[in-house]
């Protein structure tokens, strides 16, 4: 029997989510809550069978639904995940799981504790590159890893256009790339050194550089920021993971449309080219469904979100404190103007 879901926030996440959701065979999606009316219509444009609601609780209400999609903001998701936890359904999740850390580890406890199963969309974790990329590693080609350096650089949203509860760059964004790196170096965080830099005279660092070591030695660094050429006429990103192992090393690098491998191991080469395939929000929805029926967990994991949500704040809050400023405020909206110009 197939999995009855619905969608609770119907904007552009939202959407993602019922896509994706909706073209797997595992689900059937059958409603969407959200206050905007704007928002229902745009939801039933996409699905004209579901029913839309301008309140959540008739789909928490609902018995016959087995799981819903949170992509609501980060202050509203607590109160939604308890709701779920509550009416005995599954949950999807987006990222962080609240608006602050002490309630995202209140939130763990209760998703731990409960029966439910909660799916957090740290999309890194179903990326099939990555997964290769891993189990290059894991058979022994590029020996003990020794340092792992990860970077995520692009022109992307600038102070005053987005994030709100979400939080800056680097915890917004920047809590995916945390997470990759541990994740490759299966071991906790032990300590680092932040260093940030503001732009156009707005108080939070746009630009984070951390680097440090894991509890294991495994020697890392991040770097991510939203100020990488933000007016040039021809874009460009620099997104990419290097893995230095004591025999080999693992390389990535992708432009969001194509992503090149390139693992140099003891017997073996590979050079490769996949597609970069978004959020791999259908990975997620696919897994979701088969732990749902009983199968391996594989989907991103609540307690990876929250450490990551954790240590991105301490890093940045470190970055906070001794980040020079370049540019005034002035800047923010001429570069909006110069960029809907360009592109």
């Amino acid at each position: 029997m197939n999995l009855r879901v619905a969608i609770i926030g119907a904007g552009g996440m939202g959407r993602g989510a019922a896509k994706a959701l909706n073209n797997d065979p595992a689900w059937d999606l059958v409603a969407a809550a959200d206050p905007s009316e704007e928002a229902r219509q745009r939801m039933l444009a996409l699905f004209p069978n579901i029913e839309t609601h301008a309140d959540a609780e008739t789909v928490f209400a609902d018995p016959s639904i087995d799981a819903v999609a949170l992509t609501t903001l980060a202050d509203l998701r607590p109160m939604m995940i308890r709701r779920a936890i509550a009416a005995g359904k599954h949950i999807w999740a987006e990222k962080p799981l609240a608006a602050t850390i002490e309630e995202e580890e209140e939130i763990l406890r209760e998703i731990e504790s409960s029966q439910i199963h909660c799916a957090v969309n740290m999309f890194n974790r179903n990326a099939p590159y990555h997964e290769r990329i891993q189990d290059f590693i894991h058979s022994g080609e590029i020996g003990d890893i020794g340092v792992i350096r990860v970077r995520h650089q692009t022109p992307g949203l600038l102070p005053t256009q987005g994030h709100g509860p979400e939080g800056p760059p680097f915890h917004d964004c920047g809590m995916h790339y945390v997470d990759v790196a541990r994740w490759y170096a299966q071991s906790e965080y032990d300590q680092w050194h932040s260093q940030g830099v503001c732009f156009y005279g707005h108080n939070e660092p746009w630009w984070v550089d951390v680097h440090g070591t894991f509890e294991n030695g495994v020697v890392f660094s991040i770097t991510q920021g939203f100020i990488y050429g933000q007016e040039a006429a021809q874009p460009r990103v620099s997104s990419g993971l290097e893995i230095i192992g004591t025999q080999g090393v693992a390389v990535m690098h992708h432009d969001f449309q194509t992503v090149h491998i390139d693992l140099r191991g003891t017997t073996q080469t590979v050079i490769d080219e996949m597609p970069y395939g978004d959020k791999k929000l259908h990975i997620m929805a696919q897994r979701l469904a088969a732990a749902i029926h009983g199968d391996t967990i594989r989907y991103p994991q609540a307690r990876d979100s929250v450490i990551a949500s954790d240590i991105s704040w301490k890093m940045l809050d470190q970055a906070r404190a001794t980040a020079p400023t370049f540019g005034n405020h002035g800047d923010i909206e001429r570069i909006m103007k110069n960029k809907h110009n360009i592109h």
